[in-house]
């Protein structure tokens, strides 16, 4: 196997991680920076948009720094005082 040096050279080593592991690890990656990018912009500290979902500081920071992922009821509670949900799109065909 290749010296691997970086995360990026991790994520891109098709030995190491599978296509579906890749996106799932994009996904997240995706998902939690707009959710940090959301509370940003509302002007929310942790600990206020603890207090408004009901989700404790700690795990919403555990959730930024993607030392967790969150459950999908956890993550909606999060999400509902950002004004933004969850859904389902379909695939665009190529």
């Amino acid at each position: 196997m290749k010296e691997i040096n970086t995360f990026s050279e991790y994520l891109a080593d098709d030995s190491r991680v599978t296509p579906e592991e890749r996106q799932k690890i994009n996904f997240e990656v995706e998902l939690i920076g707009k959710m940090i990018e959301a509370r940003e912009k509302k002007g929310y500290s942790q600990r206020e948009l603890a207090e408004l979902s009901g989700v404790k500081q700690p795990a919403i920071a555990r959730i930024e720094s993607l030392k967790s992922t969150p459950q999908l009821d956890t993550l909606l509670k999060v999400l509902a005082p950002l004004g933004y949900t969850l859904s389902i799109t379909p695939i665009k065909e190529k």
